[in-house]
């Protein structure tokens, strides 16, 4: 059926019991249905039209109902009406969806629906909430109170299943049940959205967490007799993974490689860097890379993958040779490994011919060391986070001297795999008053005849 012509039609407050005479050259009509609002504050919308400036906080301004109903007589149907706080609820009126849609601004707190208006381009025998879903479509940030015919209460509750906050008989309307209805309404969709974005961001949460975890290595070390642990805390708050990566593949000749490393900043950017590096890394050493040129290739892909030219990580790279009693070792401005033996302190791996972090220094060389494991020991590869907390609350950091005296003792106690790497990371946060800023990685590998 046509759109009919919108036409002016004031809300008269329920004393009269009169309705207002209509000016067909007026527009859309806005008006309190007490006389209490008459000095109400007026605006020009984007449409041109005036209306109520109205703040959205509904503790502290009046509530405002757009009512949309094509009654061609004219009756009047809103009673008297009055918020919480003893404040008159303002109403606009429409007598169609294009008219509503000009009065849609975002001070209107809810909508009250004639279901028997027609939808646009629909006939009476298609669906009879068609108008009640295109008005949520319309406004769905809105609250929306369907009403109905008296006693056709199955229509009313399948339009709260479609998506109204509540139904309200035409004939059983007065001023102290439409108001409670129109707060009910209102605080019922601000709580509905309220759980929605609440369910929204706990799934990307999880989302986030599950491409974390999964982005997190999982250990190649089939065949291999040595024993793996690592514990990894992202500097991020809420983060799952930060810049610090590590890996550890077993190649099909008995070479077990490790790998940790530091892509320098705290940030999503640096914590995807660092996995791409990992990936790569893991890639170039199945495919038979090592020492120098492995460092060389990956430095080429951080300078390409790198949001900025100053970005670069620092590396450690151990190569195991199948017996296990010796190792390559090559450092990119990284921390020298922990070796621990039976019967000896731990100490740290020689340093000396530490080559330069990735992305720093074109054309880069990193000397491979050799370094003589022995037939039982224990290597702990970590990240900075681990040695450049405080210590107590001066300036003094607990180095690698101090990481090194620490895990010495933890030693003494007994403790191995897990447990020691648990309670190093757990001291150190101690020693520092708190939470690390730094990301932290470490990883251990044991070998026990």
């Amino acid at each position: 059926m046509p759109v009919p012509i919108p036409r002016q039609r004031a809300i008269p407050a329920v004393e009269s019991g009169q309705a207002q005479a209509e000016s067909p050259c007026d527009g859309p009509a806005e008006q309190s249905v007490t006389d209490a609002s008459a000095t109400a504050p007026r605006t020009p919308d984007a449409a041109g039209n005036t209306t109520d400036k109205v703040d959205n906080n509904t503790a502290h301004t009046n509530l405002t109902l757009l009512l949309i109903e094509d009654d061609p007589a004219g009756s009047p149907i809103v009673p008297d009406m009055l918020d919480q706080a003893g404040k008159p609820i303002r109403v606009r009126t429409a007598r169609n969806l294009t008219e509503a849609g000009r009065l849609l601004t975002d001070d209107v707190h809810c909508i009250l629906l004639d279901l028997a208006l027609p939808a646009p381009g629909r006939s009476d025998t298609d669906d009879e909430l068609a108008v009640l879903k295109h008005v949520l479509e319309l406004a769905p940030r809105h609250a929306v109170l369907a009403l109905t015919a008296s006693g056709d209460a199955e229509r009313g509750a399948e339009a709260v299943r479609v998506g109204a906050q509540d139904y309200l008989f035409r004939d059983e309307l007065d001023g102290r049940l439409l108001s409670r209805a129109i707060r009910y309404a209102v605080e019922r969709k601000r709580s509905e959205s309220a759980e929605r974005r609440l369910a929204e961001g706990r799934l990307r949460a999880q989302e986030n967490r599950r491409l974390e975890r999964g982005l997190l290595p999982t250990p190649l070390l089939e065949g291999s007799p040595l024993r793996f642990a690592a514990r990894y805390r992202p500097g991020r708050s809420r983060a799952l993974l930060g810049g610090d990566f590590y890996d550890v593949v077993r190649t099909p000749d008995g070479t077990v490689h490790a790998m940790i490393g530091d892509v320098c900043g705290h940030g999503p950017d640096e914590a995807a860097l660092g996995v791409e590096l990992r990936i790569a890394w893991r890639a170039l050493t199945l495919a038979g890379l090592c020492g120098d040129q492995l460092l060389g290739t990956l430095q080429q892909v951080l300078e390409h993958e790198r949001a900025d030219d100053e970005i670069f990580a620092t590396l450690c790279t151990v190569d195991i040779a199948p017996d296990g009693r010796r190792a390559g070792l090559c450092l990119a401005g990284h921390p020298s490994p922990l070796l621990a033996r039976p019967g000896k302190p731990a100490r740290l791996l020689p340093y000396d011919n530490n080559g330069p972090a990735l992305g720093l220094l074109p054309g880069a060389r990193w000397p491979r060391m050799q370094v003589e494991l022995g037939a039982e020991w224990s290597l702990m590869l970590y990240t900075d986070g681990l040695i450049e907390g405080h210590v107590g609350e001066g300036r003094e950091r607990l180095g690698q001297d101090g990481m090194t005296e620490m895990v010495r003792r933890q030693i003494a106690e007994g403790l191995r795999g897990e447990q020691l790497l648990r309670a190093a990371v757990n001291e150190v946060r101690d020693l520092n008053g708190g939470e690390l800023t730094d990301d932290v990685a470490v990883l251990l590998l044991d070998r026990v005849p």
